[in-house]
């Protein structure tokens, strides 16, 4: 019976100001999924390395199921620097480990029995590891209810038009941000016309389910066809953003999994990345009534 949700793609250390924590979009994504009540796996790779062992060691304390190969490769690290708004930027180490995901026997079973995926643009930077989320998402079931969710999640120069054409056109949700919107409506020809109807192009030209937009400050949207969700975005101190966007999408999908409406799948995710906001780090403990939610 399928009921794993699937972070998939790079495992790492943000190496911080105040010091190194783990990161990586996927198991941000799978831990915040976990918090809900879900069965979650982190899918990546890791060096036979100390901080390899170490990342497999938090992940393990965290309660995180994991398929995770050994390679032999440097566990991935990124250089994580804030802004005087504590928004991040990033120097993201190349030829590393979850640049080299194998596609084994056990990561096709574990497709098989996937009821929702997250997966980005970074971790397809790299010819192994885009081979391998490409057969994954091939291995998946194509029922309506499963869940196949492109967070967009540009970085640097790690993508090109033909391998965001492809991996938009292999989901049903896409999530985007207001400044990667603008940035793939150039590369694709349609940014002389309004956000929404940038929106509205995507969501028919892909056949998706869901298009998630988020704007910073000026709140998110979600658009189904015929319909969108607006929710501003909570005034909170922030201490950081790192891992707020996955708590987001971890949060989102829990929700719509739960059978949850869009709306009230949205309400909650912008609760729940308003809160990672006001924490250090990505991975933060949610509050008991936050997680109640979905009881």
């Amino acid at each position: 019976m399928k009921d794993i949700v699937v972070g998939m793609g790079e495992a790492l250390f943000d190496c911080l100001p105040e010091g190194k924590k783990i990161g990586g979009a996927p198991a941000n994504f799978a831990y915040h999924v976990s918090q809900f009540g879900f069965k979650s796996c982190v899918v990546s790779a890791v060096g036979n390395d100390e901080d390899g062992d170490e990342i497999m060691r938090i992940f393990n304390q965290r309660g995180l199921n994991t398929l995770i190969e050994r390679v032999p490769f440097p566990t991935g690290t990124v250089q994580v620097t804030l802004d005087e708004k504590g928004v991040p930027s990033y120097e993201i180490k190349k030829e590393v480990a979850w640049d080299n995901i194998p596609f084994t026997d056990e990561l096709k079973e574990l497709a098989h029995n996937a009821r929702a995926v997250c997966f980005g643009s970074l971790a397809q930077r790299s010819a192994t590891s885009h081979e391998t989320i490409v057969k994954f998402l091939e291995e998946m079931s194509a029922d309506d209810d499963t869940l196949k969710i492109f967070d967009i999640n540009l970085r640097q120069r790690f993508y090109t038009p033909d391998l965001l054409e492809e991996s938009m056109g292999r989901c049903n949700i896409l999530k985007i941000n207001d400044e990667e919107l603008e940035l793939v409506s150039r590369l694709f020809g349609f940014h002389s016309i309004s956000q929404e109807d940038k929106c509205w192009i995507l969501l028919a030209k892909y056949g998706l389910k869901m298009l998630i937009l988020t704007c910073g400050t000026e709140g998110s949207y979600v658009f189904t066809p015929g319909k969108v969700s607006y929710q501003p975005t909570p005034r909170v101190v922030v201490a950081d953003t790192v891992g707020a966007g996955d708590s987001f999408t971890g949060a989102f999908t829990a929700a719509i999994l739960a059978g949850k409406p869009v709306e009230e799948a949205h309400k909650l995710a912008v609760e729940v990345s308003a809160f990672v906001c006001t924490q250090s780090g990505a991975m933060p403990v949610l509050p008991d009534e936050l997680k109640a939610r979905l009881v």
